[in-house]
């Protein structure tokens, strides 16, 4: 299965080395090149440079051969935004975004 994830901190980058573990297919989004390093010299996915919710950037990380994408970013905003994004402009049906303020999070969880 391929994933796409949008975020290489903490949550991002320990969630992209278990499923590379996992035998899966792992491409992993983050604006800042520095935050790959996190993945370690032997990552055997593929790190793409960029702003996760860009069209062009979400192609180039292979989402329209996509079964999963996460979207752990620290921002809740952006990550409402490319869970929206991989749903509704790619179709992708298994997404998680995660949401920091609770309120936000009962809201989107209601909208699914």
């Amino acid at each position: 299965m391929h994933v796409v994830i949008v975020g290489c901190g903490r949550v991002g980058s320990a969630l992209a080395r278990d499923l590379i573990e996992g035998g899966h297919s792992v491409a992993i989004i983050d604006r800042k090149a520095e935050a790959f390093t996190r993945l370690g010299a032997d990552f055997a996915g593929q790190t793409v440079i960029g702003i996760g919710f860009d069209r062009e950037v979400l192609i180039a990380a292979g989402i329209e051969r996509a079964e999963a994408v996460a979207a752990v970013t620290s921002g809740d905003n952006s990550n409402i935004l490319v869970a929206r994004v991989a749903r509704e402009n790619f179709g992708i049906e298994r997404v998680v975004a995660r949401i920091y303020d609770p309120q936000r999070a009962a809201v989107y969880q209601r909208l699914g």
